[in-house]
């Protein structure tokens, strides 16, 4: 007989912390689970970072990393599935505060976004797609990349193992490392920037990772034009950029939003992939089956050259 699950208090949860893992679901339970198991067997966070903070034991501290599933099935949440409910109770008997919760009814994958960020208050937050399996040491590897580049966002593309024979040399050639911390870009359809996507399709980053010979413990940081999957946000910054607040302006059937949110951000603060890539893709089917418009589309209409960013936070 399955056990109730503590869904958490949302109150208790939104407390300051160095980062929160911030996971939208629906109707894959089964991939939840794996989802979950591979964040519980990330180390905490900051654990193995080198924080701008010179008071480690602040109030970002160096705890264990939030997580927050929120969930949108059309029957039971995922997480309470004995699977994923055990992952979630790994995660908490590893300290990591877990809070549960049910977005519905569904109004989109913008506004489900917003949500989860608003139900956050540590320093970074960590989206991260119910597809998605983490390596070990990928969270801290992030968290030391967006410490040291002060971007507005870093990330992992994800990789689909399906694909791993399927070597497409001619994608390699939008993979381009940034020289010196990234810098602010606004990127558009048409241009050479934009068709940096290519290189995240398939295994591409996995080929164009085993070339470089990186040794262990080393990692790079690439231009991208967005990432999808597994993003880590400076929290300030996002909101700063606008967040995903822009959801009141489409019909629940979009897409790109998370492509909308970071062309803000990166128009701004700037943004980067990281390789290696410890993101791998479990290849499911998508549960996104309405798509009636583009959401990075809408924004771009509106947009207009961004105000002078604001200086950062004095704690990093």
């Amino acid at each position: 007989m399955t056990r109730p699950l503590d869904p958490g208090s949302a109150a208790d949860f939104r407390t300051p912390r160095l980062l929160d893992v911030l996971v939208p679901t629906r109707n894959r339970p089964a991939e939840l689970a794996v989802t979950l198991a591979g964040l519980a067997a990330q180390r905490p966070a900051g654990a193995g970072t080198q924080a701008a903070d010179p008071d480690p034991a602040g109030p970002e501290g160096s705890d264990g990393f939030g997580v927050v599933v929120s969930d949108q099935s059309d029957g039971e949440p995922g997480w309470a599935e004995p699977a994923a409910a055990a992952m979630v109770r790994v995660l908490r008997h590893r300290g990591h505060p877990v809070l549960l919760t049910r977005r519905l009814p569904r109004r989109g994958l913008a506004e489900h976004r917003a949500y989860l960020l608003a139900a956050s208050a540590a320093r970074y937050v960590l989206f991260l797609d119910d597809d998605v399996w983490l390596e070990p040491g990928s969270v801290d590897r992030l968290l030391t990349a967006i410490r040291e580049l002060g971007c507005g966002f870093v990330g992992n593309a994800v990789h689909g193992l399906s694909y791993l024979d399927d070597v497409r040399p001619e994608t390699h050639r939008h993979y381009a490392e940034w020289d010196g911390p990234p810098e602010p870009e606004r990127l558009r359809p048409g241009t050479p920037e934009w068709d940096r996507a290519q290189i995240h399709s398939a295994a591409n980053l996995l080929h164009v990772t085993e070339a470089r010979r990186l040794r262990a413990g080393q990692w790079r940081a690439y231009k991208v034009s967005w990432i999808g999957g597994c993003v880590l946000y400076d929290r300030f910054r996002l909101r700063a950029a606008g967040g995903f607040d822009f959801w009141t302006r489409l019909d629940p059937g979009h897409q790109g939003e998370d492509v909308a949110a970071q062309l803000a951000v990166m128009a701004r603060y700037a943004g980067a992939g990281v390789l290696p890539s410890g993101a791998y893709h479990l290849e499911a089917p998508t549960t996104v089956t309405e798509r009636t418009m583009e959401a990075w589309e809408v924004t771009a209409r509106s947009d207009r050259p961004p105000p002078p960013a604001p200086p950062p936070p004095v704690r990093r």
